[in-house]
């Protein structure tokens, strides 16, 4: 596996932070542990990469918020929630987040982006690192256990094919992320158990923070 140290123009990395956090009771990604926010573990790995890094909010409030409290220096934009294609604006789904991006990233020029939720904060270099040199030859590139059940959060996208699969499913009101990956997509599923948890031993990448009880496993 070889490091990323040139700039990719045409691959980027997204960040979604706009969920509602409704069991964990506030914005996960600006919670403080150990000092810092949480989405901040994430930046300190990914800035590493050298790729270009959007975060994906619901709200200009929300924004000013880790404008406030993370180092913007580590990323390229914001990216706010477009839900213009909602059918009502109570609806929070993390559809919506990955169409906000890959319509802006499409008007970028960018082919295709890795995609992460905010509550994984420990994820390992080495993973994303694997997710993304495999990619090259696919349009999805998604983690699977062995279960058959997927990681849509921690997954390599198409932009263009992206956008036009949410724009769909946004507008027959589909909102599950299984929905998002078509069956023409030519897709690598690599395998967590197999391949992945040879380099990241306690599959700390794949430790998902919806509750207090969550952050004593870290």
């Amino acid at each position: 596996m070889s490091n990323i140290t040139k700039k990719s123009k045409n691959f980027a990395i997204v960040i979604l932070v706009g969920g509602k956090s409704t069991r964990f009771g506030s914005d996960k990604g600006l919670f403080q542990f150990h000092g810092k926010p949480l989405i901040s573990y994430q930046l300190e790995t990914l800035a590493s990469l050298n790729l270009d890094i959007f975060i994906v909010a619901h709200s200009n409030q929300q924004v000013q918020n880790y404008i406030e409290k993370i180092d913007i220096t580590k990323i390229m934009a914001f990216i706010i929630d477009d839900q213009s294609l909602l059918s009502s604006l109570e609806e929070q789904t993390p559809l919506l987040g990955l169409y906000s991006a890959f319509k802006e990233l499409n008007k970028i020029g960018y082919e295709k982006t890795l995609v992460l939720a905010c509550d994984i904060p420990l994820i390992q270099k080495n993973v994303i690192e694997y997710l993304i040199s495999n990619c090259n030859d696919f349009d999805c590139c998604i983690p699977q256990w062995d279960n058959g059940f997927l990681e849509p959060l921690l997954a390599v996208y198409p932009v263009k094919k992206g956008l036009i699969s949410t724009i769909k499913n946004l507008k027959n009101g589909n909102y599950k992320l299984i929905n998002l990956i078509e069956k023409n997509w030519k897709i690598n599923f690599i395998s967590i158990e197999k391949v992945l948890q040879s380099f990241d031993k306690k599959l700390l990448s794949f430790i998902n923070i919806n509750s207090f009880r969550d952050l004593k496993r870290i």
